[in-house]
């Protein structure tokens, strides 16, 4: 199925373009995590998390707060409330940094200290509808867990792709995946959304997701370096994205649909995991045409395709040519005497 056909858009004209854009980002990301960071969720910094559900539904955020802030122990410093699950629902996801003992029974003390200090109050009743409670040690694993994964996802696509196709085709593809995290992780900070496990699983999901489109650029190259020989490996590279941009449009277009519908009607807990993967289905499209391509044309520069294609053998085999055959003098015939 055929969207766009026939396109002829020359995209590594717009390189430079889209690096500097890139960077921009980056460079505005890493400044906003040095001074603001990314929020952590219970899941790496610890803590207790109470999810309360009110009869009053004219309670809000600010009444929750001042009430924690007079009769929690410690006050409300450091302590997030938040509106929880559907608008108007009088449901409130309240997370205090305290855990108490990491085992036994006294897990639960902290969630009680939340609930008698929203009694003294008086803010009506309310039944709790969720807790979670993670210790330091278990968030500082989960955190270490996280970075390896992501880490050895990284060399298996570097190696994959080196193995696949040509180590340049990799490093294009790693460089692209690299940029993919550093954007989102920026637009991360940018929003203050928490890193939760739901997070990472999004981000580790995108790396897929871009790298899969990548794949499919990279493996359209590899078939036009074949045939292509006499073109520029720029021309190639440009012919081979137009040829998959239907495919492209296709199923960036789904994946972002689906990811939006999470992000307005799947509520609450999968805010931070929606906004992650349309964030990340976005810039990996976007790295997989630009900066990817970009990469490899970098690396192998603007020879001709000749030079750039590792096409194996041909299947039919190759004589040397026949020298041509001398005409043989006809032979006189003797008559006999």
């Amino acid at each position: 199925m055929h969207i766009i056909k026939h396109t002829n858009f020359d995209f590594l004209r717009w390189r430079w373009h889209a690096i500097i854009l890139s960077w921009v980002i980056i460079i505005a990301g890493a400044v906003t995590i040095w001074t603001k960071g990314i929020p952590k969720g219970v899941e790496f910094a610890g803590g207790t998390v109470v999810i309360e559900q009110f009869t009053d539904h004219s309670i809000n955020e600010d009444r929750l707060r001042m009430a924690l802030d007079r009769n929690y122990p410690g006050g409300a410093q450091n302590t997030v409330v938040q509106a929880y699950g559907a608008p108007g629902a009088g449901m409130f996801m309240i997370r205090v940094p305290a855990v108490g003992s990491e085992a036994g029974a006294s897990l639960s003390v902290e969630a009680q200290k939340v609930e008698d200090a929203l009694r003294k109050s008086n803010l009506g009743a309310f039944t709790r509808q969720g807790a979670q409670i993670v210790g330091a040690t278990v968030g500082r694993e989960l955190e270490s867990k996280g970075l390896w994964a992501t880490v050895l996802s990284l060399i298996g696509i570097l190696l994959y792709l080196a193995f696949r196709f040509q180590f340049s085709f990799g490093v294009g593809a790693v460089v692209a995946t690299i940029h993919d995290l550093l954007i989102t992780f920026a637009f991360l900070a940018f929003f203050q959304y928490d890193l939760t496990l739901n997070v990472i699983a999004a981000i580790l999901t995108m790396t897929g997701y871009s790298t899969n489109d990548t794949i499919v650029i990279f493996d359209r190259v590899r078939e036009n370096l074949r045939s292509m020989r006499r073109d520029s490996l720029g021309h190639v590279i440009n012919a081979s994205v137009n040829q998959t941009l239907s495919r492209t449009i296709i199923t960036s277009g789904t994946a972002l649909l689906t990811a939006l519908a999470l992000f307005f009607f799947g509520g609450e807990v999968l805010h931070g995991f929606a906004f992650t993967m349309v964030v990340g289905i976005i810039t990996g499209t976007y790295s997989s045409v630009f900066i990817a391509a970009a990469i490899v044309s970098f690396w192998r520069g603007n020879a001709p395709a000749r030079a750039a294609a590792h096409a194996p053998a041909s299947s039919t085999p190759t004589t040397a040519p026949q020298q041509p055959q001398r005409k043989q003098k006809p032979q006189r015939k003797v008559r006999a005497s």
